[in-house]
């Protein structure tokens, strides 16, 4: 067990109550709480009497990183760790290199924006990359585990507030960059300059995997230490052949070719796959003993996933960014032989830039649009949906506030081979209205549509 606690309500007999002060709550107003449950000492930023030992510091914050790295950087460090970081394709390919690694019969943990998968355990957590304390103890965990490797989506935030220091990564992946998160990083110099940090954790003899087709790759070479995947890459696509529910690929590594099918669709998981086998095959294994567990290999929750429904299919992908609701869309166009409905919203209290560009997107790639509720959190829908429908010069697309009326109009409208499109919540089982979390999943909408 971690000594430091910051959540007064989970701390145990003993432990170190670390008070922070959080955007919306402060910790010092929880200390009396955090001593009833067996705090032993409280670390804070004001003058206190206690009647436990009491430690004032410049910054909580500060002092718990250090600490955590102290104890328990040596520690944790004894996984070999892995991470990914890039606009799209996180989840997926990291999903996938566990998948892989799994059924390769390694021990293997990963971490997440779907969650914290070990032993086929899920567990859900608040952040792409958790806090450091909650980081900490899920690595310690999966080392307890008795994992061998550590599967980790580590976000820009993360890199910018510091929640992997003392992390020692053994493979460092990058995506892709495109427009995300502006309202955090203003600029996209400063978005992808938070990125590269990554190759700060990065031990001496670590790699670095770069997207040969993606420029901002070219920041991150002031690593020595990196290979190349994509068209121009060192592992190197060669054709794919892209199908509704599989793709061949023929790529070349080291002038030799091999073929594989993926259960997977789309150009951008060709990069996802083509990541995660370069990642596992630097870990060590043979690209042949990778491509023999490929067939059993499917994508995450909520990433191009597909459900045959009504006459035509249903695709639930968390696209949530212009690039990545571009991709889709021009994916699934080249996949068609009906017509392209989508489905899309922008969650509220988050960049408002991107609306009318995702908005456009859509209506220029889509034969039909609904636009509906992403999670709206505390903006009002209507404005939100004004930023969407700005400046759109199309007139094919529809508004229904009510995500769920909208998934069922969606697939009332297939025909015969079309595809529906219900971009933006992916994986997420829930919709945020206000400050309230309810319960709102796109994938069981479409299953029981399907069972009427």
């Amino acid at each position: 067990m971690i000594k430091y606690e910051t959540n007064s309500k989970l701390v145990k007999n003993g432990q170190i109550f670390v008070a922070l002060k959080g955007h919306t709550v402060d910790g010092h107003d929880y200390i009396e709480e955090a001593i009833k449950n067996g705090a032993s000492k409280v670390v804070g930023e004001k003058e206190l009497n206690l009647n436990v030992p009491y430690e004032k510091v410049d910054s909580s914050e500060k002092y718990l990183k250090d600490a955590l790295v102290k104890e328990y950087s040596a520690e944790v460090n004894k996984l070999k760790i892995v991470g990914v970081t890039g606009t799209n394709g996180k989840t997926t390919s990291c999903y996938l290199t566990y998948e892989i690694l799994k059924a390769l019969s390694k021990k293997v943990a990963y971490l997440g924006t779907i969650g914290y998968y070990v032993n086929d355990e899920v567990t859900e957590v608040n952040n792409t990359t958790p806090d450091i304390l909650s980081l900490y103890k899920i690595l310690m965990d999966a080392l307890e585990k008795g994992c061998e490797y550590f599967i980790m989506e580590v976000s820009s935030h993360s890199l910018s507030l510091e929640r992997i220091k003392g992390l020692n990564l053994v493979i460092g992946g990058f995506t892709n960059l495109t427009e995300d998160h502006l309202d955090y990083h203003k600029t996209m110099e400063a978005y992808l300059n938070e990125k590269v940090k990554i190759t700060a954790y990065l031990k001496n003899d670590g790699l670095m995997l770069l997207n040969s087709d993606d420029e901002a790759s070219s920041k991150f070479k002031g690593f020595k230490n990196y290979l190349t995947y994509g068209y121009k890459g060192d592992y190197k696509i060669i054709s794919s052949n892209i199908y509704p529910n599989h793709t061949d690929l023929e790529f070349s590594y080291l002038n030799k070719t091999y073929q594989v099918t993926t259960n997977l669709t789309s150009k951008f998981n060709v990069y996802n796959y083509l990541l995660a086998l370069a990642i596992v095959n630097n870990l060590g294994v043979d690209i042949p003993d990778i491509l023999n567990v490929t067939k059993d290999i499917y994508p995450p929750k909520g990433r191009c996933e597909t459900y045959k429904v009504g006459k035509g299919y249903a695709v639930i992908d968390y696209a949530h960014t212009p690039d990545a609701v571009e991709k889709v869309i021009k994916a699934y166009n080249e996949l068609k032989k009906g017509k392209v409905i989508t489905i899309l919203g922008c969650g509220g209290d988050r960049d408002p830039i991107k609306r009318p560009i995702m908005g456009n997107i859509a209506t220029q790639n889509s034969d039909y649009v609904i636009f509906t509720n992403d999670n709206p959190r505390t903006e009002d829908p209507e404005k939100i949906m004004q930023d969407i429908i700005k400046d759109n010069k199309n007139t094919n697309y529809e508004v229904i506030y009510d995500r769920k009326t909208a998934i069922n109009k969606g697939i009332s409208m297939l025909e015969s081979e079309d595809i529906l499109l219900i971009l933006g919540k992916g994986h997420e089982n829930y919709q945020i209205i206000g400050h309230t979390k309810y319960h709102l999943d796109d994938a069981e909408i479409v299953k029981n549509y399907n069972q009427k």
